[in-house]
């Protein structure tokens, strides 16, 4: 191991919002089972050609009563190395500078349990703060609110009176008029106004979840987009899993807030990729039984990232989300979306 080699433990202030264990809370007992746990890990080597180097890798960490993250480990030749916050983002960050090679693996064990909406017993959650609510009712650089977006939301909820009620419109209008197109790289860049002025509402998962994000927004009813990867296989459908390699496996999911409720997990992309590579039809009994599963569950074979948008790395470098890894070298920004030539690999264990 070259001397500048170091082994990693993150702490400290740096990670105020980690817990050091996974442990269920004591409301978690009786449920304890249903807690699956992995290991995902990093292997990246930045072989571009240049003097200085930087390299931003995205983190679990906890969130709600489904995933708990435990503290990250790391073993890099990076001059700097260490985990820093990006809004409400966790990231491992790392600096070269002049090194003819650069290494970085980084691991991290993850704990997560199924989400199910219970709609016949409303699970009387702690109202969100208004603070919280007020952040994602806002618009953003890829998701404006008014004109067509707005326009849009107030059709697909018509006649709809409760928040709830205009949620699930809005959701099966999404599921009704979009389709997953392979040709999208990565997951898509989810321009809303782009989509919807254009008339293709084609893409992938942050496509197809931000669209709905930002017509729920547009009617009032917070929502936010959850960026995270599959680490396990799926048991509804083989295309909604990934285990093992899982370098090309990020997914964005979405959520929803209603007071009766609290936030309600949902996401009609993955509808529309079981369409697609499933080879069945809309109307299909399997693919009608995963919709209504899918307004108000999430199969955690997933872990969650974070629901930052709009994040600047650097003074050239910038991402509407941060669900891949990102790098710079000599001042030339990677292709986050190649990973054989940026390089990385991401690998997903289950320990349970």
């Amino acid at each position: 191991m070259d001397r500048r080699e170091f082994l990693g433990l993150a702490g400290g202030t740096l990670l105020l919002t980690r817990l050091p264990t996974l442990q269920a809370s004591p409301a978690d007992s009786a449920d304890s089972r249903s807690w699956r746990r992995f290991a995902l890990t990093y292997h990246v080597e930045l072989a571009e050609p240049g003097l200085e180097a930087e390299l931003w890798l995205p983190l679990p960490q906890n969130f709600g009563d489904y995933q708990r993250a435990e503290i990250p480990q790391w073993q890099s030749n990076a001059d700097t190395a260490e985990v820093r916050r990006l809004g409400r983002a966790e990231a491992f960050f790392a600096r070269w500078r002049g090194a003819a090679e650069r290494r970085a693996s980084v691991r991290i064990e993850v704990a997560t349990r199924d989400r199910q909406i219970d709609w016949h017993r409303p699970p009387r959650p702690t109202p969100e703060q208004e603070t919280v609510l007020e952040r994602y009712l806002q618009p953003t650089e890829r998701v404006p609110l008014d004109g067509i977006v707005r326009d849009t939301a107030l059709a697909a909820s018509a006649g709809a009176e409760t928040p709830l009620q205009k949620a699930r419109a809005i959701y099966d209008w999404v599921v009704e008029h979009s389709f997953r197109d392979p040709k999208v790289r990565g997951c898509g860049l989810g321009d809303v106004k782009s989509m919807l002025e254009s008339g293709n509402l084609g893409g992938k998962c942050v496509d197809i979840n931000t669209l709905y994000v930002g017509l729920c927004r547009a009617v009032g009813i917070p929502a936010r987009e959850i960026y995270g990867i599959r680490v396990a296989d799926s048991r509804l459908f083989k295309s909604l899993g990934r285990s093992g390699d899982v370098t090309g496996a990020q997914h964005c999911r979405a959520e929803f807030y209603v007071a009766e409720f609290g936030w309600v997990p949902v996401d009609p992309a993955d509808v529309r990729k079981a369409v697609l590579e499933e080879k069945l039809p809309l109307d299909d009994p399997k693919i009608a039984e995963l919709r209504e599963r899918l307004f108000g569950s999430w199969e955690m074979n997933w872990v969650a990232f974070n629901d930052e948008n709009d994040l600047r790395f650097g003074p050239s470098m910038m991402s509407g989300f941060f669900m891949y890894p990102q790098a710079q070298v000599g001042g030339k920004v990677l292709d986050s979306l190649d990973p054989e030539h940026f390089s990385y690999r991401i690998e997903s264990t289950s320990l349970s």
